[in-house]
């Protein structure tokens, strides 16, 4: 292509003389030529990016169920640790196949995130996390709303304590789910499959999770009324610092989607909610 343009630049304008008429069909078939190139490495690089999702990883579907992901499989966590709100960084939590980001607003105490993520669940995690590292006890609430009503019905939005950034992270959660469904959940060790207690009420306004010494609680407003706790709370043996924050994934792995948590509370206290 630089020849060709040397080419075009020496001939100064003249190719529709008659002496430079050949020259004039040569280059112009050498142009068509150059442009079948281009868009064939352009479309070799394409196919080169794409994602492939493991079939595992794949949501649940009338044909296929979600399953666990394979024994060890892990992803390293991508992490910012520039400011946003009141947290100190934000991580893609086992580097989502599409990379996330989040937005805070001022003016309306927003939290914008934006992630894809196969789930948050089982033996390893996909998620966009904003954190601070904390120690001692913790109360942390947000209200939560999904903008995309086409959703996939299981994505998550949380709000969560963490051991670690990795994916496969002891951790303690409440989430708010995108048809309703409302747990608190917990992985206890490393690498090991999340346990949860589920509750018969559905698409709370805020959810909230409290820290009190090593028991872990969960706490909602359906409506807009005072927090309450929901059922019993759960030993942890965290390790202090930890990590403390909000996140959403989209539960399907290559697609990002949207949660807005606002009105944010995190104190380093319990009974704050």
């Amino acid at each position: 292509m630089k020849n060709l343009l040397r080419v075009l630049k020496e001939g100064n304008g003249a190719l529709n003389t008659h002496g430079n008429r050949i020259a004039a069909t040569t280059i112009t078939a050498l142009v068509a030529a150059c442009c079948t190139m281009s868009c064939k490495v352009s479309d070799a690089q394409t196919a080169s990016t794409q994602v492939v999702v493991p079939e595992w990883a794949l949501p649940g579907s009338p044909t296929h169920k979600q399953v666990p992901p394979p024994a060890d499989f892990h992803r390293a966590t991508k992490t910012s640790n520039k400011r946003i709100g009141i947290f100190d960084g934000q991580s893609d939590v086992g580097a989502s196949l599409v990379p996330g980001n989040s937005n805070f607003s001022p003016l309306t105490k927003e939290y914008t995130i934006n992630s894809a993520g196969y789930n948050i669940w089982y033996t390893r995690d996909e998620f966009r996390f904003l954190w601070k590292k904390m120690s001692g006890d913790i109360s942390l609430a947000a209200d939560v709303k999904f903008p995309n009503e086409a959703g996939f019905f299981d994505r998550k939005a949380v709000v969560i304590i963490r051991q670690s950034l990795d994916d496969d992270s002891e951790e303690a959660m409440v989430a708010r789910h995108g048809a309703g469904l409302m747990h608190l959940a917990w992985r206890p060790e490393k690498n090991t499959k999340v346990l949860q207690m589920k509750v018969p009420e559905k698409s709370a306004m805020r959810i909230g999770i409290e820290k009190r010494g090593e028991n872990y609680a969960m706490f909602i407003s359906l409506n807009g009324e005072p927090m309450h706790q929901l059922g019993d709370p759960v030993k942890l043996p965290f390790k202090e610092p930890f990590y403390v924050g909000i996140g959403f994934c989209s539960h399907i792995p290559d697609k990002v989607d949207t949660a807005i948590l606002s009105n944010v509370v995190l104190e380093n206290a319990a009974g704050k909610i």
